[in-house]
């Protein structure tokens, strides 16, 4: 399965349609949640990673992704649920921390949410990527809280497992009008100094998010 990715990968630079196609449970999975309305629990996010300072998915597998969950979206900002789950699953670039569906694919990620180490392998189980990572992502920030950060009338929520070590970080934004929006979910090596760094920085928003209030009128 993992050499599938990494062949769906590789076709989608030519031809992210097929590529799509070329995994079968990647584009049912994709169709299910937007059947199930799952995408709406996320909120927007752009694909130009401020680490790497680059796309992490091509112009062209944006827009087939999006067109595939039938969502609105301007490039570079769209659903953070579909670019950070099925996106990642695709994205051939490589980060200071790997390549980004090793969250995924790993196993350190479920664990730090208490969860066994194959819960977000995209094929383990007969729920979608989508509806595992939605649900975990929720948890964390339901009952591990710990940051919040005014930015005009947004909230953003920033949770992480432990205060200390390895942790799993959540994060969303909440506003009165849309309620709150999960914006991503990644572990944490050092939750200590990770929360030192938050401190001495000034609110903002974080982890590629983009506002609320970002136009996804289709480009």
């Amino acid at each position: 399965m993992p050499d599938a990715l990494d062949a769906a990968s590789a076709r989608a630079a030519r031809d992210p349609h097929a590529a799509l196609e070329s995994v079968a449970w990647l584009g049912e999975a994709i169709d299910a949640d937007a059947a199930a309305g799952r995408f709406a629990s996320w909120g927007a996010s752009s694909v130009i990673d401020e680490l790497v300072h680059r796309p992490v998915v091509s112009i062209a597998l944006f827009r087939a992704l999006n067109e595939r969950a039938k969502l609105a979206a301007r490039w570079p900002v769209g659903n953070a649920g579909l670019m950070h789950v099925y996106g990642y699953l695709l994205s051939p670039v490589m980060t200071p921390f790997g390549r980004k569906r090793d969250r995924w694919m790993t196993g350190d990620l479920a664990r730090l949410c208490g969860l066994p180490p194959d819960d977000f392998v995209p094929w383990a189980s007969n729920r979608t990527l989508l509806e595992r990572v939605t649900a975990a992502a929720t948890t964390v920030l339901e009952h591990h809280l710990c940051r919040t950060e005014e930015l005009g009338d947004v909230v953003s929520q920033i949770a992480l497992t432990a205060r200390q070590g390895p942790a799993a970080l959540a994060y969303a934004l909440e506003t009165a009008s849309t309620g709150r929006r999960i914006v991503t979910l990644f572990p944490v090596a050092d939750a200590a100094a990770f929360l030192a760094d938050l401190d001495g920085g000034e609110p903002r928003l974080r982890w590629n998010a983009a506002p609320p209030s970002a136009d996804l009128s289709a480009s």
